[in-house]
C-alpha cells in the first residue's frame, strides 16, 4: 500500500508568513509608580464607577492579586498594575466612548445564590467553584470531553502529545457535571457546549449529546474544527439527530493562510450539514491584530452568503495567556471596540460601531420576561466582556440591515424596564390582565419600529412578536433562523485581568471534581484549575493504551495531502462556497 504523503496541520508556517509585515503596533502609555498611587487614591470604586476606576488584577510574575487602575488616555481605556518587575500597562478597550456607552447597560443585581465550595469568596479568583461571591448563573456550561486532537497547532499547550496523559471523563462524570450545573439556584444551566481537544474523536460522542438532552438542556453545541464532519456525512446526521443545536465551528479567515485549520475542508463540512438538515453553524474566528483583523468584514459577508446553515459569527479577540513579552502584546492585542471599528470600516459603514450592544442589556430584557411570563434566564456578564448585534439580509434589495437601524433598541429596552417595574409592583397578574398587557406592549413596540428601514420580504415584526410573546427556546430559534447573529467575546489573560469581570462571568467550565469555574480562571490560572484537575483525572499513556488496545496516536491525527488540496481547489463545491458569492458590502470586507 502506497504511503500517504502530507502533513498534520499546525499553522506554524502560515502564522510566520502572516506576521512578516506588521501593519499596526499599539503604543502602551507609560505611567510612573507615583502617578499610579495618586490616581488610585481618587479612583472610583464599585462596579460601574467612572474612570479612573480601581479594581483588582493578577500579577503575571507572582500570580498574586494586586490593585489595578482602569483609566483613559488618548480616547482609549488602559489597565495598569504594579508588579515586582515594575509597572505593567495593557490595552483594556480601544474606545472610551464605546466603554461608556456599554457601561450604561451594566446589570447590578446578583443572580446566583448557590455555591459549590465552602468558606470561599475571600480570595477571588483563587477559590472558584462557584463561590458565594460570584454574581452570575451559568449561561453556557463548557465540558471538556477529551484532550486528544486531530490537529497539532503550534501554539496550543492543551492537546495531548504522544506519550502524555489522556484526559477523557467517563460518562458517569459527564452526567454528574451536567446535573451539577442544573442545581444552581435560582437558575440552573440550560445550555452546554462540549469542547476539547477535538470532541468528535470520542467514540461515544452521540451518547453524550443525547445525555445532555436527557438532562434537560435545551441548547447543546459542539465546539469543533469540523475535520471529521467533512469526511463523515453520517456523523453529521447522527450529531443532528442526537439533539445538537449548534456546531461552534473554528473559522479564522478567508484564505488558507489565515484559516489554515480547515479552509480546504469547510466546503465539505457545509455540504454535509446541508444534506443532514443541520445543525446550525456559528463561525468562530480567533481575532488577532496584524494576522486576520483585515478579514473581519469578509468573514461576515461569507456567513451571510451561507445563511441557510450559518446562524452566527462569534469573534473572539486573542487571549494572550502565559508570559507574553510587551512587544508581542503590542503586535497582537485587539479588543472589542478595535474589532468592531474594523468591521465598520470593512463593511463600508453598513455595520457600524453604534449597532452593537453589550451582553448585559439582555439582563434588562430578562427582567421583563421574568415579571411577565415567570421565565428566568439572565445574561449578566460584565459590560466589557462581550458585545453583539443582529443583521437581517434584505434579499430583495441585496442589502444588509442591522437591527438597530429599524428598531429603537435603547427606547424599547427602557420601556421594558419600566413595564417590568410596574408588573413587579402588582404582585400577581391574572390571565386577562396578562393578555391586555401583551397587546399593549406589542402596540407600543410598533412605535419603536421603523418600517421604512426594515428589510423587505421578511416579516420581521412577526418574528420579534413571536419571540417576545412566547419567550420560548423554539420561538427564539425561529428568530435566529432569519438573522445573522454577530457576537464578540474577549476572554481575559494575566495582562488585562479584571476581577470585577470574572465575578460576573457567565461562561463556565464544569470539572469532574464537582466544581464549576469561570472561563477566565479555568484557562488563565491552569495550575489551579484546568491542568491540575485534568491531571488528577487523566489516564497515563500506558493506562489509556491498555484500555484501548486498537488505538494508535497517529490515527487521531488528520493528514492533509497536496492531492486533496488540489482536488478541492478545482472543485465545484469549493467555487460555490468561496468564489461564487455575493459581495454585500461592496468590498468583500477586506
Amino acid at each position: 500500500m502506497a504511503e500517504v504523503v502530507g502533513e498534520v496541520p499546525s499553522g506554524e508556517k502560515e502564522f510566520a508568513e502572516s506576521t512578516k509585515r506588521i501593519r499596526d503596533i499599539v503604543e502602551f502609555p507609560e505611567i510612573s509608580e507615583e502617578e499610579f498611587k495618586e490616581m488610585l487614591k481618587t479612583a472610583s470604586r464599585g462596579y460601574g464607577g467612572d474612570l479612573p476606576h480601581r479594581t483588582y488584577s493578577l500579577c503575571p510574575e507572582t500570580r498574586r492579586v494586586v490593585p489595578a487602575l482602569v483609566w483613559e488616555k488618548d480616547g482609549k481605556v488602559w489597565i495598569t498594575k504594579k508588579c515586582p518587575e515594575g509597572m505593567i500597562t495593557d490595552l483594556y478597550y480601544e474606545s472610551v466612548e464605546t466603554y461608556n456607552r456599554f457601561k450604561k447597560w451594566l446589570w447590578g443585581r446578583k443572580e446566583l445564590y448557590s455555591a459549590n465550595v465552602e468558606n470561599s469568596g475571600v480570595n477571588c479568583p483563587f477559590d472558584c467553584g462557584m463561590c458565594a461571591r460570584h454574581r452570575s448563573h451559568t449561561n453556557l456550561l463548557n465540558i471538556v470531553l477529551t484532550n486528544r486532537c486531530n490537529l497539532s497547532c503550534w501554539y496550543c499547550f492543551f492537546y495531548a502529545k504522544e506519550g502524555q496523559p489522556i484526559y477523557e471523563p467517563t460518562l458517569e462524570q459527564i452526567r454528574m457535571m451536567l446535573r451539577n450545573a442544573k442545581k444552581e439556584y435560582p437558575i440552573g444551566a440550560n445550555a452546554v457546549q462540549f469542547t476539547g481537544g477535538e470532541p468528535t474523536l470520542r467514540d461515544d460522542l452521540i451518547e453524550i449529546l443525547r445525555m445532555a438532552k436527557e438532562e434537560g438542556y435545551d441548547h447543546v453545541q459542539l465546539n469543533t474544527d469540523g475535520i471529521k464532519l467533512a469526511f463523515e456525512p453520517e456523523l453529521v446526521k447522527k450529531i443532528r439527530e442526537a439533539g445538537t443545536n449548534t456546531l461552534y465551528l473554528s473559522y479564522d479567515g478567508m484564505t488558507p493562510q489565515t484559516n489554515w485549520k480547515n479552509h480546504w475542508e469547510i466546503p465539505l463540512i457545509f455540504e454535509n450539514v446541508r444534506k443532514a438538515g443541520g445543525p446550525g453553524i456559528v463561525l468562530v474566528p480567533t481575532t488577532i491584530r496584524n494576522v486576520n483583523d483585515h478579514e473581519l468584514g469578509a468573514i461576515i459577508n461569507f456567513g451571510l452568503n451561507h445563511l441557510d446553515i450559518v446562524r452566527g459569527v462569534n469573534f473572539q479577540p486573542l487571549s494572550q495567556v502565559g508570559r507574553v513579552p510587551k512587544k508581542e502584546r503590542q503586535r497582537f492585542r485587539i479588543t472589542i471596540p478595535g474589532a468592531i471599528k474594523r468591521i465598520e470600516e470593512q463593511t463600508n459603514g453598513v455595520i457600524s460601531m453604534d449597532d452593537w450592544y453589550p451582553i448585559p442589556i439582555a439582563g434588562h430584557i430578562a427582567r421583563f420576561f421574568e415579571a411577565f411570563a415567570g421565565k428566568r434566564y439572565y445574561m449578566t456578564s460584565h459590560f466589557a466582556c462581550g458585545a453583539a448585534t443582529y443583521v437581517f439580509l434584505d434579499r430583495e434589495n441585496k442589502r444588509v440591515v442591522p437591527i438597530p437601524r429599524f428598531i429603537d433598541v435603547d427606547g424599547f429596552v427602557e420601556f421594558l424596564d419600566e413595564k417590568a417595574e410596574e408588573i413587579e409592583q402588582w404582585g400577581s397578574m391574572g390571565k386577562l390582565k396578562k393578555l391586555k398587557l401583551g397587546a399593549e406592549i406589542f402596540l407600543k413596540f410598533k412605535s419603536f419600529y421603523d418600517e421604512k428601514y426594515a428589510p423587505k420580504g421578511l416579516d420581521v415584526l412577526g418574528l420579534i412578536k413571536n419571540a417576545f410573546v412566547h419567550g420560548t427556546y423554539d420561538a427564539l430559534g425561529k428568530f435566529h433562523e432569519k438573522t445573522l447573529f454577530i457576537g464578540m467575546m474577549h476572554f481575559m489573560d494575566e495582562y488585562n485581568y479584571d476581577v470585577e469581570r470574572v465575578e460576573r462571568c457567565v461562561i463556565h467550565y464544569a470539572m469532574p471534581d464537582g466544581r464549576i469555574v469561570p472561563f477566565c480562571t479555568f484557562n488563565v490560572i491552569p495550575e489551579l484549575y484546568r491542568d491540575k484537575v485534568q491531571a488528577q483525572f487523566s489516564y497515563t499513556w500506558e493506562e489509556w493504551k491498555a484500555l484501548h488496545p486498537d488505538w494508535e496516536y497517529k490515527k487521531d491525527k488528520y493528514v492533509r495531502t497536496k492531492e486533496f488540496v488540489e482536488k478541492m481547489r478545482n472543485s465545484e463545491v469549493y467555487r460555490r462556497t468561496y468564489i461564487d458569492i455575493v459581495d454585500y458590502f461592496g468590498t468583500k470586507g477586506v
